[in-house]
């Protein structure tokens, strides 16, 4: 199945990437560019731990809110909404 995939457009091989818990999150930018990263806040108190960091244009960045944003709306209609959750 793997042999299918890589041959369809669009495949990245996304099957092979390292996936990781985030619920810490921090974005810087300057004039050029986006930083967002992505780690973990434990609820003992214990200082957060950055694990990932993203670089991207502004271009990208916005395209990042737009796709989020759609996720969270697809999300709040399947699942209902969880505003008071983080």
């Amino acid at each position: 199945m793997s042999e299918q995939r890589e041959n369809e457009p669009g495949f990245s091989g996304a099957d092979r990437i390292e996936g990781k818990y985030a619920n810490y999150f921090q974005v810087g930018h300057n004039a050029f560019e986006f930083v967002i990263d992505f780690g973990q806040m434990y609820s003992d108190g214990r200082q957060e731990h950055f694990h990932s960091r993203i670089v991207t244009g502004p271009a990208y960045a916005r395209e990042l809110l737009k796709v989020l944003a759609e996720s969270i709306e697809q999300y709040e209609k399947t699942f209902g909404s969880r505003g008071g959750q983080k």
